[in-house]
């Protein structure tokens, strides 16, 4: 463990807001009479959060007075885990970058040279415009997923250099972006979906999980559901197209110029509706790669569903979304990127195209 000590520049003070004092009055009663000090942790966190992001000398003693406690050691607590920071840290994000074992081997030391680059050369040391500050820690616990960052709360997996500069981009505009996976895949599992233990049945919820396990109430059962039928294909379904021709008449009926990916709520109403695919690589086939959130995975995906040009993505509505979302378990990511427009904008006109209309060049 390092020595850490407190920053020189202290406030003069430090006083919890109406709503947190409440709070932290309220996790105080949860301990028994002269047991408060076990909600010293809770209440360093709310109070770190409350000030941006650091712990102070005001606020340990605060603290202490409030759990009976010397201010030595609540102090004690503050310097032990390194969750809490002794500094102050970027206004809008300070990063936690895994830098163990299984995220080094997956790329971890590419994202700390984008936090060298972009933030500080050193860790703890704040951005010149004061926005961010980025630290390397130890397992945060997604190896599976790895490499990983952390801000707060919001865990960002499967990262690549680039989609982490346009996360940084996306924070210093004021958008947080969806986290979890970065690569279209659900939770860790694998990336064209769940290969074992797919029969929902198995998994029980609620009180029949209950019943089932302790053997509780008139629901208890001692085998599993039968596994439910497969559900029909839907009607809005049609076949594979084989030619390019076929792809670019269904495409040119879209106004690329005002292509436009549907909301979120408009895709979970739509009934999916299978896109225009080629049965084989077209003579043109596009770099889908340039559609920021598109990594050479989901390209390859992409491919081999019969996706190979920007002019079918740019073509899609919401069935169409909704269609690729459930047979590629992308989980909103086409919605979140806004590939539609993307596709749009390099279908027009290239990479030229796509700055005037997005500021940046695609990725």
């Amino acid at each position: 463990m390092s020595f850490r000590r407190l920053h020189p520049e202290q406030p003069e003070s430090f006083e919890f807001t109406p709503e947190n004092l409440a709070w932290a009055k309220e996790v105080i009663g949860r301990y028994p009479k002269g047991r408060e000090a076990s909600a010293v942790i809770p209440l360093l966190m709310r109070a770190q959060e409350q000030n941006g992001g650091w712990v102070t000398e005001p606020m340990i003693r605060t603290i202490a007075d409030m759990l009976n406690m010397r201010p030595i050691r609540v102090l004690e607590v503050a310097t032990f885990y390194t969750q809490f920071q002794l500094k102050p840290v970027g206004k809008k994000a300070h990063i936690w970058v895994c830098g163990t074992t299984p995220c080094r081997l997956r790329g971890a030391e590419e994202l700390i040279k984008v936090c060298k680059r972009r933030i500080a050369e050193k860790a703890h040391t704040l951005s010149e415009d004061g926005d961010f500050s980025w630290e390397e820690v130890e397992c945060l616990g997604a190896c599976s997923n790895a490499p990983m960052i952390q801000i707060g709360e919001r865990v960002y997996e499967d990262l690549t250099p680039e989609r982490f500069e346009e996360i940084l981009d996306e924070i210093a505009a004021g958008r947080w972006p969806e986290p979890g996976p970065q690569n279209g895949r659900k939770s860790s599992e694998p990336l064209g979906g769940p290969t074992t233990l797919t029969d929902e049945s198995l998994f029980n919820k609620g009180s029949d999980a209950e019943a089932l396990i302790f053997g509780k109430g008139k629901s208890a059962r001692k085998t599993v559901a039968k596994k439910p039928a497969a559900p029909e294909k839907p009607a809005q379904e049609t076949e594979a197209v084989a030619t390019e021709a076929a792809v670019t008449e269904a495409v040119g009926l879209a106004d690329l110029a005002q292509a436009k990916t549907p909301s979120e709520e408009e895709v979970e109403k739509a009934a999916p509706a299978k896109p225009r695919l080629y049965e084989a690589p077209p003579e043109k086939v596009d770099d889908l790669k340039l559609i920021s959130g598109v990594g050479p995975k989901l390209e390859k995906l992409l491919n081999e569903l019969g996706v190979y040009t920007f002019e079918q993505i740019a073509s899609w509505g919401a069935g169409e979304i909704k269609w690729v979302d459930d047979h590629l378990k992308f989980k909103g990511r086409i919605v979140r990127d806004k590939w539609v427009e993307q596709a749009a904008a390099l279908a027009a006109g290239g990479e030229e195209e796509y700055v005037k209309r997005f500021g940046k060049k695609p990725r």
